[in-house]
């Protein structure tokens, strides 16, 4: 159990005893000691075999080594060691002397430089020279508070990041749709410039603050291309322009610019029909097509009598829901403003449902999983699942939304998907004070 000599005092080796000095006038245990400096390990630059060293000498000590007054001395030989740990002896050495300078354990020596202790009946140590682990007893609940700090910063980062993607897809989105519809404005000195941007995004991982000037950089960027945007179908209105109209009749934009209550003359329905009027809900052709029209739908008690029903098919479970365009639109704004700059004004649910088709790639789900959950929820829920689901990942409340749609459809098949409650909660949200 011979030392490797005297040591020399190096300004690590002294703030590491001052640290144990620290810790002996605590009551720390073991576990949360250890895995406090566990949890900042990568922070204070510590590698796995260092962690390997710290825990073979940790599993030596004793639960009361750690009381008030005492230090968990460990007098382990180097032989002990290098087996336990698998190290050569050079290798032991240097990762005591990397653990020691980093203040993470201390050094006790003996006169003659050997390793040794003894613990009385009750299982106390008496005296001991060795490895001394009381540093970790004193910088605990700074190893903590670090911790703390770092799961912040990676929150923070995590939900910048989502800002990020998401705002660079809606401005692709928006500079590609006036590219191809060949709408006027410097469309393709606009793209030049995204690319650019692109290019000098970082390739490995950054800090919020960074992030945070990125994604000022972005959102001031989506402000140009929005008013370009816009400003292209200002100039839509001029009949004189053959570009935005041509483009308007090629790609099928169907923008309507009318006012949603402005009548410019008489509609007049014509239809065989006996009661051709149909409201602007869930209740849709997808969810009468899919039953029989004998097979009975049995109603759920106690429902309000104004408006239609919630019902419930004993077959298919799909669900019929009060919900309409205007407000899922009014609870979903961000969905809103990106369906509207891509389809112009939003008329009816199979406008509604062909914005969420191309606002569906942009927010990241599959077209696979869009499939599913339009063949489970039907068209209509399905686009107003995808509305939902672009806000709350706008919000950086949804880290996964291919994995949260696929949700809503098994939630649906176990008749437990209530999409008008979070619809409606969200517009309460959005209207309190």
């Amino acid at each position: 159990m011979k030392h490797n000599g005297w040591r020399k005092p190096t300004p690590g080796l002294v703030v590491a005893e001052q640290h144990a000095q620290a810790g002996e006038r605590l009551a720390v245990p073991k576990t949360q000691a250890i895995v406090a400096c566990k949890k900042v390990a990568s922070a204070l630059g510590l590698k796995a075999p260092d962690l390997l060293l710290l825990d073979t000498l940790a599993a030596a000590t004793q639960a009361q080594d750690w009381e008030k007054d005492r230090r968990p001395i460990v007098w382990a030989s180097n032989e002990f060691l290098t087996a336990q740990c698998g190290f050569s002896l050079s290798a032991l050495r240097r990762h005591v002397r990397r653990l020691c300078e980093m203040g993470i354990i201390a050094m006790k020596d003996s006169a003659n430089g050997k390793r040794w202790g003894r613990r009385d009946e009750d299982g106390y140590i008496v005296q001991a020279y060795g490895f001394d682990l009381s540093p970790l007893a004193a910088r605990a609940s700074e190893f903590e508070a670090c911790y703390a700090a770092i799961s912040e910063e990676r929150r923070l980062c995590k939900v910048l990041k989502s800002t990020l993607t998401v705002t660079r897809r809606m401005i692709r989105a928006k500079i590609e749709k006036a590219i191809e519809s060949r709408l006027r404005g410097p469309w393709l000195a606009l793209s030049e410039e995204f690319e650019t941007m692109l290019r000098r995004l970082p390739r490995r991982s950054t800090s919020s603050e960074n992030l945070m000037h990125l994604v000022d950089w972005f959102r001031a960027f989506c402000d140009r291309v929005d008013k370009a945007f816009s400003a292209a179908f200002d100039g839509s209105q001029d009949s004189d322009s053959p570009t935005v109209a041509n483009s308007l009749e090629r790609e099928d934009v169907a923008l309507d610019m009318t006012p949603r209550d402005a009548v410019s003359g008489t509609h007049i329905l014509t239809t065989n029909e006996p009661d051709p009027v149909t409201c602007n809900r869930f209740e849709t052709k997808h969810a009468a097509g899919a039953v029989p029209k004998d097979h009975p739908i049995v109603p759920v008690e106690n429902q309000e009598r104004d408006g239609p029903e919630i019902e419930w098919n004993t077959h298919t479970k799909r669900r019929r829901s009060k919900v309409d365009v205007p407000t899922l639109m009014g609870s979903c704004p961000q969905f809103a403003e990106t369906a509207r700059s891509l389809e112009g004004y939003i008329r009816d649910w199979n406008h509604l449902h062909r914005a969420a088709a191309r606002i569906r790639p942009i927010v990241g789900i599959s077209e696979d999983a869009w499939n599913i959950a339009q063949r489970k929820l039907g068209p209509e829920i399905a686009a107003a699942a995808i509305a939902l689901i672009f806000d709350k990942t706008s919000d950086g409340e949804i880290q996964s939304p291919g994995g949260y749609l696929r949700g809503m459809v098994e939630k649906a098949a176990a008749g437990e998907l209530h999409l008008d409650r979070s619809i409606y909660g969200r517009l309460s949200e959005s209207r309190a004070p």
